[in-house]
Protein backbone atom coordinates (compact mmCIF):
# COMPACT_ATOMS: atom_id res chain seq x y z
CA UNK A 1 0.00 0.00 0.00
CA UNK A 2 1.33 3.36 -1.02
CA UNK A 3 -0.06 5.28 2.24
CA UNK A 4 1.13 2.90 4.36
CA UNK A 5 4.63 3.05 2.58
CA UNK A 6 4.90 6.89 2.70
CA UNK A 7 4.08 6.72 6.20
CA UNK A 8 6.55 4.35 7.02
CA UNK A 9 9.49 6.42 5.16
CA UNK A 10 8.50 9.38 6.98
CA UNK A 11 6.21 11.54 4.97
CA UNK A 12 3.68 13.93 6.48
CA UNK A 13 0.63 13.82 4.15
CA UNK A 14 -0.51 11.65 1.99
CA UNK A 15 -2.65 13.71 -1.07
CA UNK A 16 -5.63 11.60 -2.81
CA UNK A 17 -6.92 11.93 -5.82
CA UNK A 18 -10.43 10.64 -5.27
CA UNK A 19 -13.94 11.62 -6.99
CA UNK A 20 -16.76 13.71 -5.94
CA UNK A 21 -19.41 11.15 -6.56
CA UNK A 22 -17.82 8.93 -3.96
CA UNK A 23 -20.85 10.84 -2.42
CA UNK A 24 -23.50 8.59 -3.58
CA UNK A 25 -21.63 5.69 -1.50
CA UNK A 26 -21.52 7.50 1.57
CA UNK A 27 -25.14 8.45 1.27
CA UNK A 28 -25.60 4.35 0.03
CA UNK A 29 -27.64 5.12 -2.83
CA UNK A 30 -28.85 2.01 -4.44
CA UNK A 31 -27.27 3.50 -7.88
CA UNK A 32 -23.58 3.92 -6.23
CA UNK A 33 -21.41 2.04 -8.48
CA UNK A 34 -18.51 -0.70 -7.37
CA UNK A 35 -15.50 2.10 -7.96
CA UNK A 36 -17.10 4.56 -5.73
CA UNK A 37 -17.23 2.04 -2.89
CA UNK A 38 -13.87 1.27 -2.90
CA UNK A 39 -12.64 5.00 -3.23
CA UNK A 40 -14.49 5.24 -0.01
CA UNK A 41 -12.74 1.91 1.15
CA UNK A 42 -9.57 4.03 0.69
CA UNK A 43 -10.64 7.12 2.66
CA UNK A 44 -11.21 4.93 5.54
CA UNK A 45 -8.30 3.25 5.46
CA UNK A 46 -6.31 6.31 5.08
CA UNK A 47 -8.00 7.78 8.04
CA UNK A 48 -7.82 4.68 10.52
CA UNK A 49 -3.46 5.08 9.67
CA UNK A 50 -3.84 8.59 10.62
CA UNK A 51 -5.82 8.26 13.48
CA UNK A 52 -2.92 7.32 15.86
CA UNK A 53 -1.88 10.89 16.50
CA UNK A 54 1.30 10.88 14.89
CA UNK A 55 2.74 13.64 12.03
CA UNK A 56 1.07 11.41 9.06
CA UNK A 57 -2.18 13.08 7.98
CA UNK A 58 -4.33 13.25 3.95
CA UNK A 59 -6.09 15.09 2.57
CA UNK A 60 -8.93 13.35 -0.44
CA UNK A 61 -9.37 15.93 -2.97
CA UNK A 62 -12.43 14.93 -4.89
CA UNK A 63 -13.12 16.57 -8.48
CA UNK A 64 -16.43 17.06 -9.79
CA UNK A 65 -15.14 16.16 -13.62
CA UNK A 66 -12.34 16.62 -15.91
CA UNK A 67 -12.72 18.49 -19.38
CA UNK A 68 -12.12 15.63 -21.14
CA UNK A 69 -14.93 14.14 -20.10
CA UNK A 70 -17.00 17.03 -21.73
CA UNK A 71 -15.51 17.70 -24.80
CA UNK A 72 -16.17 14.17 -26.78
CA UNK A 73 -18.62 15.53 -29.30
CA UNK A 74 -16.93 18.73 -30.72
CA UNK A 75 -16.43 16.86 -33.54
CA UNK A 76 -19.39 15.29 -34.11
CA UNK A 77 -21.32 18.29 -34.37
CA UNK A 78 -18.20 20.03 -35.87
CA UNK A 79 -19.42 17.57 -38.85
CA UNK A 80 -22.86 18.18 -38.86
CA UNK A 81 -24.34 16.14 -36.51
CA UNK A 82 -26.73 16.69 -33.43
CA UNK A 83 -24.97 16.97 -29.49
CA UNK A 84 -26.56 14.35 -27.49
CA UNK A 85 -27.78 14.59 -24.11
CA UNK A 86 -30.11 12.54 -22.02
CA UNK A 87 -33.21 14.15 -20.79
CA UNK A 88 -34.07 13.34 -17.28
CA UNK A 89 -37.84 15.13 -18.18
CA UNK A 90 -39.41 18.22 -17.24
CA UNK A 91 -36.97 20.19 -19.55
CA UNK A 92 -33.94 18.98 -16.85
CA UNK A 93 -30.48 17.52 -17.11
CA UNK A 94 -27.54 17.07 -16.13
CA UNK A 95 -25.49 19.70 -14.93
CA UNK A 96 -21.65 20.16 -13.91
CA UNK A 97 -18.63 22.61 -13.31
CA UNK A 98 -15.42 20.58 -14.63
CA UNK A 99 -12.02 21.77 -13.93
CA UNK A 100 -9.03 20.99 -16.06
CA UNK A 101 -6.04 19.29 -15.82
CA UNK A 102 -3.88 22.13 -14.89
CA UNK A 103 -5.79 23.48 -12.51
CA UNK A 104 -6.90 20.60 -10.60
CA UNK A 105 -3.17 20.10 -10.95
CA UNK A 106 -2.18 23.42 -8.33
CA UNK A 107 -5.25 22.60 -6.29
CA UNK A 108 -3.69 19.27 -5.31
CA UNK A 109 -0.16 20.72 -5.06
CA UNK A 110 -1.86 23.59 -3.06
CA UNK A 111 -2.61 20.79 -0.44
CA UNK A 112 1.20 19.88 0.00
CA UNK A 113 1.09 22.89 2.70
CA UNK A 114 -2.29 24.00 3.17
CA UNK A 115 -3.79 22.63 6.07
CA UNK A 116 -7.83 23.67 5.93
CA UNK A 117 -8.44 20.05 4.41
CA UNK A 118 -5.97 18.37 7.02
CA UNK A 119 -7.26 14.54 7.52
CA UNK A 120 -10.59 15.55 5.83
CA UNK A 121 -12.07 15.82 2.29
CA UNK A 122 -12.24 18.68 -0.22
CA UNK A 123 -14.87 18.58 -3.24
CA UNK A 124 -13.46 20.61 -5.97
CA UNK A 125 -14.90 22.16 -9.20
CA UNK A 126 -14.20 24.53 -11.77
CA UNK A 127 -15.08 28.06 -12.04
CA UNK A 128 -17.89 27.97 -14.00
CA UNK A 129 -20.48 29.39 -10.99
CA UNK A 130 -23.67 27.27 -11.21
CA UNK A 131 -22.03 24.55 -13.88
CA UNK A 132 -23.39 24.51 -17.34
CA UNK A 133 -26.27 21.84 -18.09
CA UNK A 134 -25.49 19.34 -20.95
CA UNK A 135 -27.83 21.47 -23.19
CA UNK A 136 -26.28 24.47 -22.69
CA UNK A 137 -22.70 22.96 -23.20
CA UNK A 138 -24.18 21.40 -26.92
CA UNK A 139 -25.11 24.94 -27.67
CA UNK A 140 -22.12 26.78 -26.28
CA UNK A 141 -19.88 23.83 -28.68
CA UNK A 142 -22.56 25.37 -31.46
CA UNK A 143 -21.57 28.71 -30.93
CA UNK A 144 -17.88 28.64 -30.75
CA UNK A 145 -17.47 26.39 -33.96
CA UNK A 146 -19.66 29.10 -35.38
CA UNK A 147 -22.13 26.84 -36.78
CA UNK A 148 -25.67 28.31 -38.85
CA UNK A 149 -29.06 27.84 -37.46
CA UNK A 150 -30.60 26.76 -34.43
CA UNK A 151 -28.03 24.31 -32.15
CA UNK A 152 -28.97 20.54 -33.21
CA UNK A 153 -29.59 18.94 -29.45
CA UNK A 154 -31.11 15.43 -29.64
CA UNK A 155 -32.21 14.82 -26.08
CA UNK A 156 -32.77 10.97 -25.50
CA UNK A 157 -34.91 9.52 -22.76
CA UNK A 158 -32.92 8.53 -19.35
CA UNK A 159 -34.92 5.44 -19.62
CA UNK A 160 -33.10 4.17 -22.40
CA UNK A 161 -30.00 3.23 -20.06
CA UNK A 162 -32.32 0.66 -18.11
CA UNK A 163 -33.08 -1.18 -20.87
CA UNK A 164 -29.79 -1.67 -22.43
CA UNK A 165 -27.98 -2.56 -18.71
CA UNK A 166 -31.14 -4.82 -17.77
CA UNK A 167 -30.59 -6.37 -21.06
CA UNK A 168 -26.89 -7.03 -20.38
CA UNK A 169 -27.37 -7.68 -16.89
CA UNK A 170 -30.15 -10.39 -17.64
CA UNK A 171 -27.58 -12.11 -20.56
CA UNK A 172 -24.67 -11.98 -17.66
CA UNK A 173 -26.28 -13.44 -14.85
CA UNK A 174 -28.06 -16.29 -17.37
CA UNK A 175 -25.06 -17.18 -19.08
CA UNK A 176 -22.24 -16.31 -16.29
CA UNK A 177 -20.72 -14.64 -18.67
CA UNK A 178 -17.97 -11.45 -17.13
CA UNK A 179 -17.81 -9.69 -19.85
CA UNK A 180 -21.67 -8.77 -19.93
CA UNK A 181 -21.49 -8.26 -16.60
CA UNK A 182 -18.73 -5.79 -16.66
CA UNK A 183 -20.53 -4.00 -19.91
CA UNK A 184 -23.58 -3.77 -17.56
CA UNK A 185 -21.97 -1.58 -14.66
CA UNK A 186 -20.47 0.37 -17.27
CA UNK A 187 -23.58 1.11 -18.60
CA UNK A 188 -24.45 1.45 -15.25
CA UNK A 189 -21.78 4.35 -15.05
CA UNK A 190 -23.05 6.14 -17.76
CA UNK A 191 -26.29 6.22 -16.55
CA UNK A 192 -25.16 7.75 -13.30
CA UNK A 193 -23.52 10.71 -14.41
CA UNK A 194 -26.26 11.25 -16.86
CA UNK A 195 -28.37 11.44 -13.76
CA UNK A 196 -26.15 12.96 -10.99
CA UNK A 197 -25.22 16.51 -11.52
CA UNK A 198 -21.37 16.67 -10.57
CA UNK A 199 -21.71 20.65 -9.38
CA UNK A 200 -20.47 22.23 -6.20
CA UNK A 201 -21.60 25.30 -5.09
CA UNK A 202 -19.78 26.46 -2.22
CA UNK A 203 -17.30 29.32 -2.67
CA UNK A 204 -14.51 26.97 -0.69
CA UNK A 205 -15.49 24.34 -3.23
CA UNK A 206 -14.99 26.26 -6.57
CA UNK A 207 -11.32 26.48 -8.04
CA UNK A 208 -9.34 27.62 -10.98
CA UNK A 209 -9.48 29.96 -13.85
CA UNK A 210 -9.80 28.01 -17.03
CA UNK A 211 -13.66 28.01 -17.59
CA UNK A 212 -15.29 25.34 -20.13
CA UNK A 213 -15.68 28.21 -23.12
CA UNK A 214 -12.38 28.75 -22.94
CA UNK A 215 -11.73 24.56 -23.33
CA UNK A 216 -13.74 24.62 -25.64
CA UNK A 217 -12.67 27.62 -27.85
CA UNK A 218 -9.08 26.36 -27.05
CA UNK A 219 -9.69 22.40 -28.55
CA UNK A 220 -11.82 23.90 -31.47
CA UNK A 221 -8.79 25.82 -32.74
CA UNK A 222 -6.08 23.07 -31.57
CA UNK A 223 -7.88 19.41 -31.73
CA UNK A 224 -7.69 17.13 -28.95
CA UNK A 225 -6.92 13.54 -28.10
CA UNK A 226 -9.16 10.65 -28.04
CA UNK A 227 -9.29 8.94 -25.00
CA UNK A 228 -11.46 5.96 -25.10
CA UNK A 229 -12.55 5.78 -21.30
CA UNK A 230 -14.17 9.82 -21.40
CA UNK A 231 -15.49 10.38 -25.17
CA UNK A 232 -18.74 8.57 -25.45
CA UNK A 233 -20.06 9.31 -28.40
CA UNK A 234 -17.12 10.51 -30.45
CA UNK A 235 -14.16 8.48 -32.16
CA UNK A 236 -10.68 8.05 -33.06
CA UNK A 237 -11.44 8.64 -36.67
CA UNK A 238 -13.62 11.85 -35.89
CA UNK A 239 -10.64 13.21 -33.64
CA UNK A 240 -7.73 12.87 -36.36
CA UNK A 241 -9.75 14.31 -38.97
CA UNK A 242 -10.36 17.31 -36.96
CA UNK A 243 -7.26 17.59 -35.71
CA UNK A 244 -5.96 17.31 -39.17
CA UNK A 245 -8.69 19.73 -40.37
CA UNK A 246 -7.82 22.82 -37.78
CA UNK A 247 -3.79 22.14 -38.66
CA UNK A 248 -3.81 23.56 -41.99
Amino acid sequence: NCAEAAKAAGARRFILLSAYCVKSAERKDPYALQFQYAKMELEQKLKDLTSDGGKFDFVSVRPTAFFKSVSGQLEVVDGGGPFVYFDLGNDRCARCNPISEPDLAAALIDQVADDTNKNGIWNIGGPDVGGLSMAEQGEMIHSILEKEGDPKLLGVPIGIFDIIINGLQWVGDTFSNQWFDDAAELGRIGKYYAVEDMLTTDPSEIYGRTTLEQHYTYIAENGQEYDPYTTVFGSAEGKKKFQEKVSK
